[in-house]
């Protein structure tokens, strides 16, 4: 069964350690989206990478079977804010980091203005002063759902929401 202290890994490294091309790339993510450390960018790297097996899974099904499959997975992906609804396999293979970067709350947080800077959005989450649907979510990998979208706001009880911050 394992350990309940020691969850199971949600990320897998890469293979190539020492890539100039690939650390450059990994530094400028982590910059742009202001992650804490590279663990949280393998972990986008991960879902991103499981969204696709499934995609490539589909191909293996006959035509009827993966016409319902196919609508199953959009309709998720559409929740998660990922694709439109009238995605394609080829849209969803085509799905990069980047894409599920933009769904994070913190990142969602400075695009909606609530805060000056990346570090500043992860700050004002990790401190509680965000909350979606009135509820305080402290946690700035959290994915935001498309229809959660417009319920981010500052906390009740947060001195930013006093301030006119609604």
């Amino acid at each position: 069964m394992g350990d309940p202290k020691k969850p199971r890994k949600k990320y897998k490294r890469r293979l190539e350690a020492w890539n100039k091309e690939i650390l450059q790339k990994e530094l400028e993510l982590i910059g742009i989206y202001g992650l804490r450390n590279k663990r949280e960018l393998w972990r986008a790297e991960a879902e991103i990478r499981r969204i696709r097996r499934e995609a490539k899974s589909l191909f293996k099904l006959p035509e009827d079977k993966r016409k319902a499959e196919l609508a199953k997975l959009v309709n998720k992906l559409y929740r998660l804010g990922l694709v439109e609804k009238d995605a394609t396999i080829d849209t969803i293979l085509g799905l990069e980091t980047k894409d599920w970067l933009e769904r994070r709350l913190q990142t969602i947080v400075l695009r909606k203005g609530l805060a000056k800077t990346i570090y500043q959005a992860r700050q004002l989450i990790t401190h509680g002063h965000i909350a979606i649907n009135g509820r305080r979510v402290t946690c700035p990998g959290y994915i935001v759902k498309r229809d959660e979208e417009d319920a981010i706001s500052y906390y009740i009880g947060s001195p930013f929401y006093k301030r006119g911050g609604t």
